[in-house]
């Protein structure tokens, strides 16, 4: 049955509704299932390692990396109604973009430490140890290049654990169950679902996929910084409860987000995004929010997407839109007047 069908027939029912994203959800996990249990990672080159002194390392080797995408906050963010989900019931939708974390590791035999390069990187040392216990294979040196800032709310840690994740499998050419990689993950901090393509419905707090929606449209967003940096595990703990209400407007967010990725309907993408800015602005306020609402609104984007546990606000611009070079310049000649760290980010189409 035609997508296009179904949404006019959106609704009607509840009944009715509830069937079109049963189907969509059906949809998407077939197109994806086979990542859903083991992952055989793809690698590419990550070029020179640069240290924080400056000094540059080439990488001799280029079979034992991993790459991983980051996230520009989240496209939804919230939770659900209580017993709608297995455990715990915060849940996040990512938005990935086109900007990397690259892991190397090299194996030392007779080692079962690990020594990462920038040594501030401790999550991934973490990481890399507990899953080099699990597969019972020597520790070594791991190297870690990310293009994400730490702190702001673009998914930096996770993308650095599974980069690291990914390099230690292809440096042992292992096939590393998903639930083993989240389960280590999890334990460190709560965790986005950028190990997983496309765009995800996950639990990051228990470090469990909800499901597949499938890829994003083409979009770019014009993001500022709004300053200071956000540590995840600590923002975690004192995040509180979202009242009943709240949670019902999540699920027909979630259930809006997974018929409009699967159409590809941007302006219902942007339309979500903004509302679960508006959501969250109670428990993490952004400054920029009200400017970055009314510049949107002015310039005809898409709408506003946040870092719910970051500092980062941006605006959605649809980049297969006819006018799109000219709204671009537009959206960010007005976030420029708004904040001078205006960038322009690219989702993962």
């Amino acid at each position: 049955m035609p997508f296009q069908y179904l949404t006019q027939s959106i609704g009607r029912t509840e009944s009715r509704a509830n069937t079109v994203v049963e189907v969509l959800k059906a949809a998407a996990t077939k197109v994806w299932k086979p990542y859903m249990h083991h992952q055989t990672f793809d690698v590419e080159s990550t070029g020179e390692i640069i240290f924080d002194d400056g000094q540059q390392l080439r990488i001799a080797s280029e079979e034992a990396q991993g790459v991983c995408c980051g996230t520009f906050g989240e496209l939804l963010q919230g939770q659900l109604p209580i017993g709608s989900l297995s455990g715990d019931s915060h849940f996040l939708v990512t938005m990935p973009i086109a900007v990397f974390a690259r892991a190397h590791f090299m194996p030392i035999a007779g080692t079962r430490s690990v020594t990462v390069y920038p040594p501030h990187k401790v999550k991934a040392k973490r990481l890399a140890e507990n899953l080099l216990t699990a597969l019972g294979a020597s520790g070594g040196i791991l190297f870690l290049k990310s293009e994400l800032p730490e702190g702001k709310g673009l998914a930096s840690s996770s993308a650095d654990l599974v980069a690291t994740a990914r390099s230690i499998a292809c440096c042992f050419k292992r096939s590393i169950p998903t639930t083993l990689i989240e389960k280590l993950m999890v334990e460190i901090e709560p965790s986005d679902g950028v190990l997983y393509p496309g765009v995800v419905a996950y639990q990051q707090r228990a470090g469990r996929l909800i499901s597949f929606l499938g890829q994003i449209p083409p979009l770019a967003i014009v993001g500022v910084d709004e300053g200071g940096t956000v540590e995840t595990v600590d923002y975690d703990q004192r995040r509180g409860e979202i009242s009943a209400n709240h949670r019902t407007q999540y699920q027909n967010l979630l259930d809006r987000t997974q018929i409009a990725i699967a159409q590809g309907d941007t302006a219902t993408i942007g339309a979500v995004a903004t509302s679960s800015a508006l959501l969250h602005q109670e428990r993490a306020p952004k400054k920029h929010l009200d400017s970055m609402l009314k510049a949107s609104a002015e310039t005809g984007a898409l709408g506003v997407i946040v870092a719910h546990s970051g500092t980062m606000a941006g605006i959605l611009v649809d980049r297969m839109a006819p006018d799109f070079p000219q709204k671009l310049q537009s959206v960010v000649d007005c976030v420029s007047s708004i904040d001078s760290s205006a960038q322009i980010y690219l989702t993962m189409s």
